[in-house]
């Protein structure tokens, strides 16, 4: 197998590389670990607690949501960051994943019920993964929609795909 390595940000490596038959690549290997990481992230954004392996302690978040961005550094800011926004569980409905040479991308829509009220927003989500966590991760999300803006939405807008 020959695996090549090239630094895609400051601290991340990816990897690629090409195999013979019944060995496993080094793409092989970032698809298994895109794909854990990925049931990880949405099981910590469904319950706002990140289980084991998903994130390095140092990890880094740039989050942008409308009119407004915010950082935080190692899991326990991230996990504040998370909270101060989503304080109730919910759901990822929907999801897509796609792989970078670096880690992965990933968007998603949520769903959750806070003070008697539905709420919903989609998030792209870019993760860097380094030794088989998350180590960098830049949130772009919508905003957070409330139950009216939902209803107005619905009124004026035909979506040709959910």
């Amino acid at each position: 197998m020959t695996i090549t390595t090239a630094t895609t940000a400051p601290g991340v490596e990816a990897t690629a590389g090409t195999a013979t038959a019944g060995t496993a690549t080094a793409e092989t290997l970032a698809a298994d670990t895109a794909e854990r990481l990925t049931a990880l992230m949405i099981t910590f954004l469904e319950t706002g607690t990140p289980p084991a392996g998903l994130f390095r302690p140092d990890v880094f978040c740039d989050l942008t949501v409308p009119y407004w961005r915010l950082q935080a550094r190692g899991v326990d800011g991230l996990v504040a960051l998370r909270r101060n926004g989503h304080p109730a569980p919910g759901s990822v409905p929907r999801h897509r994943l796609d792989r970078t040479g670096s880690g992965f991308v990933l968007e998603v829509e949520e769903r959750w019920e806070q003070d008697g009220a539905g709420w919903y927003c989609r998030e792209l989500l870019r993760a860097d993964v380094r030794e088989g966590a998350i180590a960098r991760l830049s949130v772009y999300c919508t905003g957070d929609w409330d139950a009216g803006r939902q209803r107005r939405h619905g009124r004026e807008v035909s979506l040709l795909e959910p």
